[in-house]
């Protein structure tokens, strides 16, 4: 292996410049594995854009808070879109779409988290994106993936632990189930798996030119 020369080491501790400065991410997501996904890539310099529909999000409703302070209804949400900016757009609304396609042309990723189909029906799908943006790569996370006998299934984190069998590992022998704390699938399972795709992608347009979903 040949060494690298002292300027081209990129010192992060120093401040010169983090891993993913000048990737740009349109976050779609709204739960929490696209959310903890797209902050792991914003903690490491990469531009991340929430783009939120009018409705609020679920992560607003509820979250941690110090002991012995009333209950912050917006603190998971605060502390999963770090280092994230916002847009609120109406995806069904024609001028919805057309802002949304102006950003996607811009973009480097583009993360959903919807049902499979629902993108689609949006036309913000990975088939229309790539036709304006072909270096685009775009990450869909779904309970159960975009295709096979569960995939229009809802679902939660409890609901895949339990399908996998780990709920069942949990708590004394002849007991009920002891229900983590943590979500165990949506961070470990969909959020870092999420992370590597979105960076394999990349990787791999680096020596394609072509973005990949």
């Amino acid at each position: 292996m040949g060494q690298l020369k002292d300027k081209e080491v990129i010192k992060v501790a120093g401040g010169t410049m983090l891993a993913l400065e000048g990737i740009k991410i349109l976050d779609l997501s709204g739960l929490v594995p696209g959310a903890f996904c797209t902050m792991i890539l914003g903690d490491f310099g990469a531009e991340v854009i929430k783009v939120e529909m009018p409705t609020p999000s679920p992560l607003a409703g509820g979250g941690p808070s110090p002991k012995g302070e009333e209950r912050r209804a917006e603190a998971a949400y605060f502390a999963y879109n770090r280092n994230k900016k916002s847009i609120g757009l109406n995806l069904r609304s024609d001028k919805g779409r057309e802002i949304f396609y102006r950003l996607a042309q811009q973009a480097d990723v583009i993360i959903e988290g919807y049902r499979p189909g629902v993108v689609k029906r949006l036309g913000v799908d990975y088939e229309t994106i790539s036709k304006l943006n072909p270096k685009i790569v775009y990450c869909s996370l779904s309970g159960y993936g975009q295709d096979g006998p569960y995939c229009n299934f809802s679902g939660h984190d409890i609901n895949y632990i339990s399908l996998a069998g780990v709920l069942g590992l949990m708590g004394p022998p002849g007991a009920p189930p002891a229900v983590p704390m943590n979500l165990i699938a949506d961070l470990a399972g969909a959020s870092l798996y999420g992370v590597i795709g979105i960076l394999m992608g990349l990787l791999a347009r680096n020596k394609t030119g072509k973005g990949q979903y």
